[in-house]
């Protein structure tokens, strides 16, 4: 009966996912205006400490987000439907796509009206970053940090490390000055690290058998490698789809003895998953149907199966074990400390991402698109600081546009 009450913050989950474009750097000011303005789940504060931390570790980090605003708001229980409902939408989608690829014009995947998907998520970026910055930033240390922070984010953007790199180096300069927020006396608290043993015994049991069936030529071997291959992805991705997308591709289409698709084929899922809502690590679900094609139909329903559990698994196990153990180190001050220089380098992060996506817009060549471009990144901005239109609305909106002009 206790979880009869969270079903209207499922209701939300679920319409955040159906229309949560623009992939991570988007998401976070659906985030803001969902989950802290509209629905007061957590605080700015809250929701930026949790951006923070899930930077800090490999994996999906919209996903490990998204699961700690459940699990903050319900445990663990609510932490695993809230995932499961932010997944299954694309995982079914980017399963289905696998398929009925080889049907698809491929001239029809690139198709306008996703366009203005990119302006839009531009919005939400800069309304998520002027939100955070009013509670993040300040004073001249963390102004600093964050302009810094935004310079070398936008610079080595495309760098897999430069995010948990530019996240700790931040922690540790506003640990130089130690008279603001001085150490007091705490009770030690009992960490259970042993709880992040899971994780590596999973790594280490998938790796085993995986290279077990691969040399007894099990009849199912494959199934094995697969789970292996994405469990590894997930474990050990740092920056999201960009740098997902070539790992598959080395994996998946470079590699003699996994070559289960061609280029043409992994490069089609990777523009696909770029146009519909939710994670972009969805992708896993395309590319482990594709490699179990070849088995039946009922094969490749498995294969979109593994791709997507072995994906997000190594995300939800780190994030619920590592959570924990960061609250209970955020009452020293030495991380508190760290926490106010990290929180501002994740605005220098939002604002970068901002410039980043906005680059790769027509927004300066003095044309109608360009025009309107502008008009999307402006109108979508103001509409959500000063009115309670859903995203999702926005969102539907920027579709229509796309496929009028």
């Amino acid at each position: 009966m206790k979880f009869i009450r969270h079903i209207p913050f499922l209701k939300a989950v679920l319409l955040y996912t159906l229309t949560a474009f623009g992939g991570p750097q988007g998401h976070i000011g659906m985030l803001m205006k969902i989950f802290v303005k509209k629905r007061r789940d957590l605080t700015e504060h809250e929701l930026t400490e949790i951006i923070s931390f899930c930077q800090l570790l490999p994996g999906a980090s919209s996903t490990q987000t998204i699961t700690l605003i459940g699990y903050k708001r319900g445990g663990l229980p609510l932490a695993l439907v809230t995932l499961f409902v932010w997944v299954f939408p694309a995982c079914f989608i980017m399963g289905a796509l696998s398929f009925f690829v080889h049907y698809l014009d491929k001239k029809a995947l690139h198709t306008d009206i996703f366009k203005f998907l990119q302006p839009m998520a531009v919005g939400f970026l800069i309304y998520a970053t002027w939100n955070t910055y009013k509670s993040a930033v300040n004073s001249t240390i963390t102004r600093v940090i964050m302009i810094v922070a935004a310079i070398a984010v936008y610079t080595f953007f495309r760098t897999p490390w430069v995010f948990p790199i530019i996240l700790v180096a931040a922690g540790v300069v506003t640990n130089f000055n130690k008279k603001r927020i001085p150490q007091k006396e705490i009770p030690r608290r009992k960490i259970k690290w042993s709880n992040i043993w899971l994780f590596v015994f999973v790594f280490v049991v998938a790796g085993f058998l995986s290279e077990t069936a691969r040399k007894q030529e099990w009849e199912n071997r494959r199934a094995f490698n697969l789970f292996e291959n994405f469990y590894r992805f997930g474990s050990l991705v740092f920056g999201g789809g960009q740098v997902l997308v070539p790992m598959m591709y080395e994996q998946f289409v470079i590699r003699e003895k996994t070559q289960y698709m061609t280029g043409e084929e992994l490069l089609t899922g990777a523009g696909f998953v770029q146009g519909i809502p939710g994670p972009v690590f969805s992708m896993a679900s395309y590319t482990g149907g594709m490699a179990m094609r070849d088995f039946g139909a009922r094969n490749q329903v498995a294969g979109s199966i593994i791709g997507a559990v072995a994906i997000f698994l190594p995300s939800l196990l780190l994030v619920l074990f590592f959570y924990p153990i960061w609250n209970n180190l955020k009452k020293y001050a030495v991380v508190y400390r760290s926490l106010e220089g990290i929180n501002a380098a994740t605005v220098g992060l939002m604002a970068a991402s901002a410039f980043y996506v906005a680059r790769d817009i027509s927004i300066l060549d003095m044309n109608a698109i360009s025009y309107l471009n502008l008009i999307v990144i402006f109108a979508t901005t103001i509409l959500l600081s000063t009115t309670k239109i859903p995203p999702p609305i926005i969102a539907v909106v920027c579709l229509l546009l796309g496929w009028i002009f």
